[in-house]
């Protein structure tokens, strides 16, 4: 066989390492995005940067949080949470600012006996003031595969999806007085951790520690759609829009996700706040009254 002429084995050679960058520069891996942050050993980061894994042991728990800050973005992260009794356990997946004003947007798993269903908490806080859950039950088996949980944070509404499905928005609702998150900049966090004084069944049900150790994973993290905000600016500009590949900064629901959003509230959330009227006597916070 003819060993290749120079030219051909140089167009080789330019072609390998163009693909090998093309390669790199699209690929992210948890290497890059995030820093295990406790657990003492209990978080690993495996499979080249693509899998990352928490465990909890009656011992401790574990985290990681992401190296950049946000402030707008469209988030995805695939999980598969806890399997079989995943009682008393809490698998955290959120953004959140810092100090004592912080804003903070939620999904929280909550964990449950063998066969019994998980409950996806949701809360958003502004400016340190919470209490506004909403609980979901879920479709699926979410310890059976990976599904894609995901945040969609803009000026004017937040939008919490799984699987691309919406099961929550919160809006903007500014104009009668209610803060929203939009000028603080959130990191991503997510930890595994023992809660069974109020996880399940209101801490009826306690962490069986023979099960132990529990572990949760995480793959096909995505802000590429995202707004990093480092040394006091953003990598969006003020003048960002569609044409920018920026439409998520003005994105809503369109019709049929508005029906997919009605599915989901009528046959699978399990809890409201908006509707809890014993819990605020004095009437519900005002952001309810906006369908």
């Amino acid at each position: 066989m003819a060993s290749p002429s120079a030219p051909s084995l140089c167009i080789t050679i330019v072609l390998l390492v163009v693909v090998s960058w093309a390669t790199s520069a699209s690929a992210r891996n948890f290497y890059q995005d995030f820093d295990i942050t406790w657990g003492d050993g209990r978080a690993q980061i495996l499979n080249n940067g693509d899998l990352l894994t928490l465990s909890l042991d009656k011992a401790s728990g574990s985290g990681f949080q992401s190296k950049n800050e946000y402030l707008f973005g469209k988030i995805d992260m695939q999980l598969k949470l806890v399997p079989g009794n995943s009682a008393g356990t809490v698998t955290a997946y959120y953004l959140s600012s810092n100090g004592s004003a912080w804003d903070e947007i939620d999904f929280e798993f909550l964990g449950n006996l063998s066969g019994d269903p998980y409950i996806l908490h949701t809360n958003v806080f502004s400016q340190g003031k919470g209490n506004r859950e909403q609980q979901f039950y879920l479709w699926f088996d979410p310890t059976a595969d990976f599904h894609t949980y995901s945040i969609l944070w803009n000026p004017q509404r937040i939008i919490f999806s799984v699987d691309g499905t919406p099961i929550r928005e919160f809006k903007n609702a500014e104009s009668i007085g209610v803060p929203f998150p939009k000028a603080q900049p959130m990191r991503i966090f997510s930890s595994l951790w023992n809660a069974d004084d109020w996880a399940t069944r209101g801490g009826l049900i306690k962490t069986d520690w023979t099960q132990a150790p529990f572990t949760a994973s995480y793959r096909n993290f995505n802000a590429d759609n995202a707004c990093i905000w480092s040394s006091g600016s953003s990598s969006c500009t003020s003048s960002s829009s569609s044409s920018d590949g920026n439409a998520w900064l003005s994105e809503e629901l369109d019709s049929t996700s508005q029906e997919r959003l009605k599915w989901v509230q009528s046959n699978y959330m399990i809890y409201n706040y908006c509707t809890d009227a014993k819990r605020f006597p004095q009437g519900l916070p005002p952001e309810c009254a906006m369908s």
